[in-house]
């Protein structure tokens, strides 16, 4: 072997080295952050199992948290309960927000701020191209966030069983704005959309603080349309009924309103604004309603609404992804 070939077989042979040690230099710097996620970890399992334990131990005879003789009609839980509740009921929320978090982290300190202080140019001296340079700092934090959230997804939902022998609850109910987010890979879309985002706008602006404000803006852009029209993602189901309900209590409900005899749908809120010495049902009436009708998502729409709604994230955080490295490439080559 020569001296014009030895250095080319040395690179080629330390290449595949290169993103893993990235990812350690990115661990051993930003230790402090992992170890903030970390104990983020710990607390999120530990509320849900904390209020698991109170909602146990204040069991009542009539099991489920009710605090009635057992057989009477009606159900009224107890303190524990209801608290819990109210808490479990925003979880899926707060996972998103998480995810955001993750993303302002990527935005700002983990890559902004080397691009604005010029920390980034000794890595790339040393024969790390700026392409694995950002592949470390994607990789990183996606693959912790993925693990940690998958975690968090799996007690949460454990918390949620807690529910199944009373009632249906409102607030946890499995559509909810608060909870459907959180209790599947759904959370896992947007957390790594925050990481693509979050690389994104710090490549674009290359200022920490514009960055994560940028990042901020989209990714909560991005999750309120989802939210706003999750009920879009999959076709409802439709259901002719005889009284107003038309769904069963696990049903997502849509809308409804009643049927012409020629099968015209009369939607209730046409009529909200008519003479209320009328009545809503009369005004419907009056324009040909005979019967009723509901469109709703049943249970059974859980699994493709959120798989449609990650892999609506997933394509995002891809284009996201691409268009980084684009910009990347464009800027330093």
């Amino acid at each position: 072997m020569n001296t014009l070939t030895r250095p080319k077989t040395e690179a080629v042979a330390t290449a595949p080295g290169t993103l893993r040690g990235s990812a350690r230099v990115l661990l051993r710097v930003h230790r402090k952050a992992l170890w903030a996620g970390a104990a983020l970890l710990v607390t999120g399992i530990g509320i849900v199992v904390a209020l698991r334990v109170w909602m146990a131990s204040s069991e009542a005879l009539c099991g489920g948290g009710d605090v009635t003789p057992c057989g009477d009609e009606i159900y009224v839980p107890n303190y524990a309960y209801t608290s819990a509740e109210g808490y479990l009921a925003n979880g899926g929320t707060a996972l998103i927000l998480l995810a955001a978090l993750i993303g302002l982290f990527v935005a700002g300190p983990l890559i902004a701020r080397e691009l604005e202080s010029g920390t980034f140019r000794p890595a790339w001296a040393q024969s790390v191209s700026p392409a694995h340079w950002l592949a470390a700092r994607l990789a990183v934090p996606a693959a912790l966030t993925v693990t940690g959230l998958t975690i968090l997804v799996i007690v949460y939902r454990w918390g949620l069983w807690a529910f199944r022998s009373g009632p249906e609850r409102y607030g946890t109910r499995w559509h909810s704005t608060g909870v459907f987010p959180g209790t599947g890979p759904a959370v896992l879309g947007y957390a790594l959309l925050a990481v693509a985002v979050g690389a994104l706008c710090a490549v674009l602006v290359r200022r920490t603080l514009l960055a994560m404000s940028l990042t901020a803006l989209v990714f909560g852009a991005v999750a309120a349309c989802l939210s706003a029209w999750r009920y879009e993602l999959w076709p409802s189901s439709f259901r002719k009924s005889t009284d107003v309900l038309g769904h069963a209590p696990g049903d997502w409900p849509i809308d409804s309103g009643m049927l012409t005899a020629s099968g015209e749908k009369l939607y209730w809120q046409d009529c909200f604004e008519a003479d209320m010495t009328q009545g809503v049902e009369a005004c419907m009436r009056d324009r040909g309603g005979i019967g009723y009708f509901s469109e709703y998502h049943p249970a059974s729409h859980y699994w493709p609404l959120q798989l449609v709604e990650t892999g609506t994230l997933l394509a995002l955080a891809a284009l996201a992804v691409f268009a980084a490295f684009r910009v990347l490439r464009r800027l330093h080559g």
